[in-house]
């Protein structure tokens, strides 16, 4: 399939699907190993591929586990700068459950995924640590503390 990406000049444009687990007071956040910052979990959208099957099929990529994916929190358009690229990000934020008998789910320190070749460095964080940290986009430090009743539309600008 396509993903849904495409750059023009020094511009990039990405369709993300993002998943959002929160278990005993943690939230579960990634990063590709040599970067100096968390994110959600998720990945780029494929042409013709609705949203919470992209969700199932990165975690079934990254994690080899099959999730549960809940109500949408999140629509995100966000701006940002990685790699020497101007990003603008449409992402698509949904509640996410892992299976209860995950042995992952009750981890303390960093585990190890993979996709296409790139080491992920994954951690459980609790909630309360989240402003300390660098977490992209980041309105999440906070925004992950208090989830939203319902879909909200949030324009982020990282500098």
């Amino acid at each position: 399939m396509t993903m849904i990406t495409f750059t023009q000049d020094n511009t990039r444009f990405n369709c993300r699907v993002v998943g959002v687990a929160i278990d005993q007071g943690r939230v579960l956040l990634h990063k590709a190993e040599d970067d100096d910052f968390w994110a959600l979990p998720g990945g780029r959208a494929e042409l013709l591929e609705p949203a919470t099957a992209t969700l199932h099929r990165e975690m079934i990529e990254e994690l080899h586990i099959e999730v549960d994916v809940g109500r949408l929190l999140w629509l995100v358009e966000n701006f940002f700068q990685y790699r020497g690229l101007d990003f603008h990000e449409l992402g698509l934020y949904f509640l996410m459950h892992v299976p209860a008998d995950w042995p992952r789910r009750l981890e303390k320190g960093p585990f190890l995924g993979y996709e296409q070749g790139v080491r992920l460095v994954f951690q459980w964080f609790p909630l309360e640590e989240l402003p300390t940290m660098r977490v992209n986009p980041s309105f999440l430090a906070r925004g992950l503390q208090q989830l939203p009743a319902g879909p909200q539309h949030v324009v982020h600008v990282d500098p």
